[in-house]
């Protein structure tokens, strides 16, 4: 596509079924972080505006019909709402590059055709969901229902801002829930966008919603009394402070959060298949950007050498720039302040005495735009900072092991466990490494998800699962009732 870019300035929220001027007097800024550029503006909500939306998915989930509309007729509103977003493919493609730095053929699938395929395949799951079934049980003759649970807030992260937000909102739509879209600050056009599509499809009043809000108002939306669920993506730190406020009145919470997960190559390794397969979910997947990203290489000690090599060769030959040039792979950090903070990784993994075998700078030729090198750091051990924490840019750490079981002890010493890959050329060995590695999510020699499996974590990594069934069953509560039994009296 011919890549052009719009500013796209807003004063209002999508509230009640329809955009309302907001009631703030604060606005952010959207800056392009390829160019520098303003692209766009947008309010910031108040606590009213916060207290607008949720009374809207209140009214619309204690009164209104969405609720009580069969699952095939939800359905065919989602699927409605899938047709209205695949007419706004080429708004949704540039502003995955514009705003969120995506690389244009990534955005091209990520961004603007994710979204309408969550809402197909929750209004799948929806027709033949089990929202109620009959059990005879030595007791009595019960039904089991599975009940929407109510109006729920649905926050992606900048990362992911209307892709990781569908992944949310189209399993509570066809769960029966009513939503409050809360959209990143950093890139929430997108969920303008967004809301257009939901203008256009005609769900009734109140039962999508969608604003910006910074922290404090934020935090309102998560402690509203009128919410009854939260689903959130994004940071463990700030995932333990939402788990703390839900906790306070045993409000439902789906966390899903940080990673630090480990490519794990075994002995055999196929160098040719592996060092681009991982660099390719590595710093290559999102800039780094990514909780998924295999951003520690746990490698055979006895070929560390020839494969940190491997790497340093590929990882330093990676393109970087615009990302709206198709050939190149590394585009920018979300913001300044964001490089800045995986620059200061890089500095602390030099502190921590690891050498930086490429990258580790700012691209000399590149004269606008937060860009960074991709990075590897290599003579490092599983207890630095830098093989701790998560960075969320492109920087990966090689580490040493000396025996499958190594690796793998290596794999599970971390407070994380969203994801992780081994590569091998031996399948029964991949498949005892993948059941032995305490991740959410595993791949063998590549690294995916299909979106029809349940997608989470253990540890920090966070709490519950999206994508799937499993991912419509976050917005359920479960009622028995029996229906005949043994006399009382």
């Amino acid at each position: 596509m011919e890549f052009a870019t719009q500013t796209r300035s807003y004063d209002t929220f999508f509230v009640d079924g329809g955009f309302a001027r907001s009631l703030s007097d604060r606005s952010a800024e959207v800056v392009s972080p390829r160019t520098e550029e303003v692209i766009g503006r947008v309010p910031l909500a108040t606590a009213e505006d916060v207290d607008r939306a949720v009374d809207a998915a209140r009214r619309a989930f204690d009164h209104g019909e969405w609720p009580r509309l069969t699952p095939g007729e939800r359905a065919a509103a989602m699927r409605r709402l899938a047709d209205c977003l695949d007419r706004r493919q080429a708004d949704l493609t540039e502003l995955g590059v514009d705003e969120t730095g995506y690389p244009i053929a990534f955005s091209e699938t990520y961004m603007a055709t994710m979204p309408a395929l969550n809402f197909r395949m929750n209004a799948d799951i929806a027709e033949s969901y089990p929202f109620e079934e009959e059990r005879d049980g030595p007791a009595a003759r019960s039904l089991v229902r599975r009940e929407p649970v109510g109006v729920a807030a649905a926050i992606p992260p900048f990362n992911g801002p209307l892709t990781l937000g569908t992944q949310k909102v189209a399993p509570a739509l066809a769960a029966g829930c009513t939503v409050i879209l809360k959209a990143p600050v950093q890139d929430p056009l997108a969920c303008y966008i967004f809301a257009e599509a939901v203008d256009e499809a005609g769900l009734p009043p109140g039962v999508v919603n969608v604003l910006v809000a910074d922290v404090a108002e934020s935090e309102r939306l998560v402690t509203h009394p009128g919410v009854d669920k939260v689903s959130f993506t994004g940071s463990t730190p700030v995932g333990k402070r939402i788990a703390e406020l839900c906790g306070r009145d045993m409000r439902r919470a789906t966390l899903e959060l940080g990673g630090k997960s480990a490519a794990i190559m075994l002995d055999d390794v196929d160098l040719a298949k592996a060092v681009p397969g991982i660099v390719a979910c590595s710093v290559a997947m999102l800039q780094g950007e990514i909780c998924t990203a295999q951003s520690r290489i746990i490698v055979p000690r006895s070929r560390y050498d020839e494969i940190v090599d491997a790497f340093a060769e590929q990882i330093g030959a990676l393109p970087v720039g615009d990302p709206a040039d198709r050939d190149k792979v590394i585009g920018p950090m979300i913001t300044s302040a964001h490089r800045d903070r995986v620059e200061g990784y890089i500095e602390l993994g030099r502190q921590e005495g690891a050498t930086v075998r490429t990258g580790g700078g700012r691209p000399q030729d590149i004269e606008r735009g937060w860009y960074l090198e991709p990075t590897l750091l290599a003579g490092c051990t599983n207890d630095m900072r830098v093989s701790q924490e998560e960075i969320f840019g492109p920087v990966v750490v090689a580490i040493p092991h000396a025996g499958t079981d190594d690796a793998v002890a290596i794999a599970n010493d971390s407070p994380f466990g969203l994801s992780g890959t081994v590569w091998t050329e031996d399948e029964d060995a991949a498949l005892d490494v993948a059941r032995r590695v305490r991740t959410g999510t595993f791949a063998l020699n590549t690294y995916t998800v299909d979106p029809t499996t349940p997608f989470g974590g253990y540890k920090e990594s966070g709490i519950g699962r999206e994508m799937g069934v499993e991912g419509l069953e976050g917005y359920v509560e479960y009622k028995s009732i029996a229906v005949s039994g043994p006399s009382l009296t």
